[in-house]
């Protein structure tokens, strides 16, 4: 049993973490764009639909592909209250249930309608509604499907270390 969870805890920090990398270039990507937009909007006083439609893509993605690697960190958001005070063990519970109750199930049914919201974009091939926008309007929320698989991912590693921590194997 600890050899499985120790697979799954480093399978999920090993995908977020990569994944996190990925999104550094986004925001890379996405401060070149902006300054790009200002640039140009300064100098000929234009924009084009498809920049601003790329912005608010890479922006997405930053927070999508993100939010595990800010799991994984220990870095998301959490009210502290009392958890900053509990031992190990205590946070290993909380960790447990949170994941076990909100996390998973919020990110299977997002997941889930996510997946089926992008594919029916797919199928019909949907685009930019703008002209000159972005044509493939299914990327940006099949992104959703990925961000939150992700998440769930690491939420099974965050289950996987309260469990060795609550048995005392960690």
């Amino acid at each position: 049993m600890k050899r499985l969870l120790h697979s799954i805890i480093h399978f999920a920090n090993t995908i977020n973490e990569a994944m996190g990398r990925l999104a550094s270039w986004f925001t890379t990507a996405l401060v070149l764009l902006v300054c790009f937009d200002v640039l140009r909007r300064f100098l000929i006083n234009d924009t084009e639909a498809w920049i601003m439609e790329l912005e608010w893509h890479l922006f997405a993605m930053i927070f999508l592909f993100g939010a595990g690697y800010a799991l994984k960190h220990d870095r998301h958001v959490r009210v502290d209250l009392f958890y900053a005070n509990f031992s190990s063990r205590d946070k290993a519970w909380v960790n447990l249930v949170g994941s076990l109750v909100f996390l998973l199930p919020w990110c299977i049914i997002v997941g889930v309608t996510s997946f089926q919201y992008a594919a029916g974009s797919f199928a019909i091939g949907e685009g930019s509604p703008d002209p000159g926008g972005l044509p493939a309007r299914y990327i940006i929320k099949f992104a959703i499907t990925i961000g939150v698989t992700l998440l769930g991912l690491q939420g099974l590693a965050v289950i996987a270390q309260s469990l060795l921590t609550i048995r005392g194997e960690e």
